[in-house]
């Protein structure tokens, strides 16, 4: 299983970043293999909107089933789970720990979008 969580940095030790669209990284992480990759996310660090959606395009192309995040807007939320994409909102702590809370089952999947959209 592919999940990405969104990160302040490219290190499993990196924090996790509380804003999906606008994140400065995704790291991908595949749970059956245990190996890694960062994501540089640039181009909507500073976008006037439309952040959360093409991020969320983003990790549909990158073939992801699972995002852990802090805060998702309704427009990205809603792509996100036309693409297939469980999303986990609320999450803190660094990579690893987001990850350690996914696998012990302490994490719930989110039903709605948990911010207005246009969050910079």
């Amino acid at each position: 299983m592919k999940l990405v969580i969104t990160a302040q940095g490219t290190e499993l030790e990196a924090s996790v970043e509380a804003r999906f669209g606008r994140a400065p990284y995704f790291v991908l992480v595949d749970l059956d293999t245990g190996r890694f990759s960062a994501h540089e996310n640039v181009q909507n660090l500073n976008a006037a909107q439309g952040a959360g959606i093409q991020s969320a395009q983003t990790l549909a192309n990158l073939g992801v089933q699972t995002l852990l995040t802090g805060n998702v807007g309704p427009k990205a939320f809603a792509t996100l789970q036309a693409a297939g994409i469980s999303v986990y909102i609320g999450v803190t702590g660094t990579i690893t720990e987001a990850i350690e809370a996914f696998r012990a089952g302490r994490l719930r999947p989110a039903a709605e979008a948990n911010v207005e959209g246009h969050q910079i």
